[in-house]
């Protein structure tokens, strides 16, 4: 356990590069703070000596003013050195911190697209934020406090002693017990429990993002939270999990805390047995006075060492979680460059499993769009459409089968020319909180005010730029200028449109608009699909009923294929999933089903 740490340690180090240097460095200021900040303790057991000692003629105590200066003096010391030692540690954090930050979000840049929706946004977010701010506490205020909670009991056992070994003693029995009861909390125990805990929080930042997500839904067919059941679990995961761990350790820190907040009632009790018969020494009235005092930092010092060793364990969880996103691969390079030839799609025997889940997400999957032709993927949900689009824009890649694109294997297409040459457009498109023009550039960085004022012509933007502020130049969600879902769609449509791709994917893009915005967004399909290879997601199947092909996908494999006609007459799957969606379209309030 030992090493491992200190291999967490090592690691969280080496991303400071040069700068770890000074994180020495303030190793050894820290080491000096905790010499000297013991000093004033020394100079005012000094003066209480000395003033009982003169007692009662306290003009003989001529040396207080210079103990007490000298106290002073060793306090603003101790001050300015840690000052400069913890100057120098965040210096070191903060470039280990950014450097951090930055290599995984290289890292994460390179994945597949499909691995931010397997392992989870949420998730993702709080090692990308967790990590950062894990290694930046302990490297920045954990060390320099580790190597004084090192150095400053050393010297405290030695003071403890130096003046009076009795007291000295009553004072290290008492730490001893204290610190069996925070080992209760803090050995490998804990460590466990810190695992967990993060885990909890991560389950549920995931499914916080989730449900934020699914509000649209919520509205619509006015659910309510309970629906989210994996959102509400979540929550009560991580509230009997803190309130067991909390529990588990509430006898050990009330021991803990009277214990070493008790070291003075052990000092009477010497006190008391060395002063029985009613003699009184000077030298242990002074010392039992000086002991008296010094406890408090006892108690300090041991604080620091309980939250010490959490902030350890803290970050060696975070930094391993880091590891676990490194340790992804991502896809690999083509080794013999292919360029589409056409804009054709074809899926041969393709399968896919996503991490975790034993059944196939795709089942020998095939598929086949000419060029310039629109095939519809329908099927209920969770029967692999969604997954059978991402292995074209290659979000993953194929376990059995390949996919084409133009007769080119889309793993041998260079991965920059593979995302000229498709479009996707979600369900859901986010844009940024940029101006729309900068938002556009997204799909071509070069393109002139005229294309982009093209682009959102076709895509039926009008009347979205009329009444924007500042036209294309104005910068979303500042001045309370936000655009509702269907005005998003139809601007991540114009950026297709821009893009110009030949092969243009929809994934329900018209799931969450409502009907004014539908009629619009359907008209922005028709230009960006006017010269394209169109593969269409669609669970409104009245939208796919003009389809070249119509694909229906039933557990992960292809049950039926034909045109929509076609398709009735075999009075399959999709003749079944028409006549249900026939019946709920044609319903009206206040009749009887």
């Amino acid at each position: 356990m030992k090493k491992k740490k200190e291999n967490i340690l090592k690691a969280a180090l080496g991303y400071a590069g040069s700068y770890k240097y000074l994180t020495y460095l303030s190793f050894v200021l820290a080491a000096a703070t905790a010499v000297t900040g013991l000093m004033p303790f020394v100079c005012l057991w000094r003066i209480i000596r000395e003033v009982i000692e003169a007692a009662p003629d306290y003009g003989n105590a001529t040396g207080i003013v210079h103990n007490g200066w000298m106290a002073v003096w060793f306090s603003l010391g101790t001050m300015l050195v840690y000052f400069a030692a913890l100057m120098c540690s965040h210096m070191a954090a903060f470039r280990a911190a950014g450097n951090m930050k930055k290599i995984l979000l290289s890292h994460i840049a390179k994945l597949p697209v499909g691995f931010a929706d397997e392992m989870g946004s949420g998730k993702l977010r709080r090692i990308v934020l967790e990590t950062t701010a894990s290694t930046e506490t302990l490297l920045a205020h954990n060390l320099p406090d580790m190597i004084q909670a090192v150095v400053t009991p050393v010297c405290m056992v030695v003071m403890l002693f130096l003046f009076d070994w009795r007291f000295g003693i009553a004072c290290l029995v008492m730490v001893v017990i204290a610190f069996a009861c925070m080992m209760q909390m803090a050995g490998s125990a804990m460590a466990d429990d810190m695992k967990r805990y993060q885990n909890a929080l991560e389950n549920m930042s995931n499914e916080a993002v989730e449900y934020v997500r699914g509000i649209p839904v919520v509205k619509t067919f006015g659910q309510t939270v309970f629906s989210f059941h994996r959102f509400k679990a979540s929550i009560d995961d991580y509230s009997k999990f803190c309130i067991r761990y909390t529990k588990r350790c509430r006898p050990h820190m009330i021991a803990f805390t009277v214990i070493i907040n008790a070291t003075f009632a052990g000092l009477i009790g010497v006190a008391l047995f060395l002063t029985r018969g009613g003699a009184a020494t000077q030298d242990i009235l002074a010392n039992f006075l000086f002991y008296v005092i010094f406890t408090p930092v006892i108690v300090t010092v041991m604080n620091r060492v309980m939250f010490m060793s959490e902030n350890a364990m803290l970050l060696e969880d975070a930094i391993l979680r880091m590891n676990e996103v490194l340790a992804i691969s991502p896809l690999a390079d083509p080794e013999n460059n292919a360029h589409p030839n056409g804009a054709s799609v074809v899926l041969e025997d393709v399968t896919y499993h996503y991490a975790g889940d034993e059944n196939a997400a795709a089942d020998h999957i095939s598929i086949k769009a000419k060029e310039g032709s629109t095939v519809a993927l329908v099927g209920p949900s969770g029967s692999g459409k969604t997954t059978a689009a991402a292995l074209i824009s290659r979000f993953f890649d194929v376990e059995e089968g390949s996919v084409r694109i133009g007769g080119a294997d889309v793993r041998d297409i260079p991965k920059e020319e593979l995302m000229n040459t498709v479009s996707y457009v979600f369900q859901d498109s986010k844009l940024l909180k940029r101006s729309i023009a900068d938002n556009l550039r997204l799909a071509k960085p070069n393109a002139t005010g005229e294309e982009m004022e093209d682009a959102l012509r076709k895509a039926q933007c009008d009347d979205i730029i009329r009444r924007l502020p500042q036209g294309i130049h104005t910068v979303l969600g500042s001045e309370g200028t936000y655009l509702s879902g269907g005005e998003q769609q139809r601007i991540a449509i114009a950026r297709a449109i821009l893009k110009n791709a030949p092969v243009v994917i929809l994934d329900e893009a018209t799931a969450f608009a409502d009907p004014e915005n539908e009629v619009l967004v359907q008209r922005a399909f028709r230009e960006l699909t006017a010269h394209s290879t169109v593969i269409m997601i669609a669970h409104r199947l009245s939208t796919i009923t003009g389809a070249d092909t119509i694909y229906v996908l039933n557990h992960g494999s292809v049950e039926e294929a034909g045109t929509h006609e076609a398709l009735l007459e075999k009075n399959g799957l999709y003749a079944s999933m028409w006549r249900e969606y026939s019946k709920a379209i044609s319903w009206k309030v206040g009749e009887t089903v």
